[in-house]
């Protein structure tokens, strides 16, 4: 999960850190990352003392933390760091700031992906998500031994993969809503206390 950015569009603020609905953002990722059955979580960023206790509860997978160098270097080197720690046959590559992600997305992004190739959620508009996307971790280590560009989409749109497209139910906010200005914030906000006043 990257979560090193320096939300300059948030004022600088700690943005995984900001709480939708009660919970921060990137524990939201984190959980649905343990619901979809990850073995482990590798956090790209630095380590937040609050933070940190939320995300290395006891119950599901364990929460790694590492940096890019130097921090706050972009997207590029924080997965570079994050691949090093990561030994597992696949990746999930994420954003720490989707408040409405779910395990069930991500079990389909897994089984979207087959071998060889990766698989990246589509918006409604039919782009690409790189941040919420799961590929072959030699293919994303190949490619990146390669690589001096500094943009995502230039390392991984070069790489094998399928788009898939998960439409959210009526009424329901889209699952790759980031949260990058406070009217995102202020949007998912909203989205989720409509949410909780339903239940």
């Amino acid at each position: 999960m990257l979560a090193g950015g320096r939300a300059r569009r948030l004022g600088g603020v700690d943005k995984p850190g900001l709480e939708v609905g009660g919970r921060t953002l990137a524990a939201a990722v984190v959980s649905a990352a343990r619901q979809a059955g990850a073995a482990r979580i590798v956090v790209v960023g630095p380590y937040r003392p609050g933070l940190g206790g939320e995300l290395t509860e006891a119950r599901g997978a364990p929460v790694e933390f590492t940096s890019e160098r130097p921090p706050g270097a972009g997207p590029v080197p924080a997965v570079r760091a994050g691949l090093e720690l990561v030994t597992e046959q696949w990746l999930l590559l994420l954003a720490a700031d989707l408040p409405f992600l779910t395990a069930a997305v991500l079990r389909d992004l897994v089984g979207d992906a087959s071998l060889g190739r990766g698989a990246t959620l589509a918006d409604d508009l039919g782009q690409p998500q790189w941040l919420i996307s799961c590929w072959p971790t030699a293919e994303v280590r190949a490619a990146l031994a390669g690589y001096v560009g500094d943009s995502l989409r230039g390392l991984l749109a070069p790489l094998p993969h399928d788009l898939l497209a998960v439409t959210p139910a009526p009424g329901d906010p889209p699952y790759w809503l980031d949260c990058d200005t406070p009217h995102d914030v202020a949007a998912a906000t909203r989205w989720r206390t409509g949410q909780q006043n339903r239940r």
